[in-house]
């Protein structure tokens, strides 16, 4: 199986102290199943320019995610899906924000499982296959800290 990895699913790595269950289950994985979307790093490195540790994060996206992760652009026809998925929502009143909405259609065009912890973010779109993951490493922290 390969994996597209959303913001979400790539912040939780850089976190100071990230989810031992979900790291366990991300070293299982082959390096060449790992991807990640164009869009993903845009969002990583906005945060990284938007955040007081400017430099440090600079350095954790070069060193630790770029060289690890498999990056997928944003093409024509990743476009095309965009476009249809977009209108599909709009039909069903349903809004998703546009980073979200290009890293599912990456994630289709690519025929590849999407890695969030976002689910209610990325549910509404019903070609995408979503990875629970990260989700139930969350649900299981949160079991463990009550």
């Amino acid at each position: 199986m390969a994996y597209i990895f959303d913001t979400d699913a790539i912040s939780e790595m850089l976190r100071k102290r990230p989810l031992l269950d979900y790291l366990q289950w991300l070293r299982s994985l082959d390096r060449e199943n790992q991807y990640t979307s164009s869009i993903t790093i845009a969002e990583l490195y906005k945060g990284a320019f938007r955040s007081p540790k400017r430099n440090d994060f600079l350095e954790k996206i070069e060193t630790r995610i770029i060289p690890e992760f498999t990056i997928l652009p944003f093409d024509r026809l990743t476009a095309k899906i965009y476009g249809e998925i977009q209108a599909q929502l709009e039909q069903q009143g349903n809004i998703l924000a546009h980073a979200d909405l290009q890293i599912a259609s990456t994630a289709i065009q690519s025929n590849l499982e999407l890695v969030t912890g976002n689910i209610q973010h990325f549910a509404r779109v019903e070609a995408l296959r979503i990875n629970y993951t990260l989700v139930h490493a969350r649900a299981s922290s949160e079991n463990v800290q009550s």
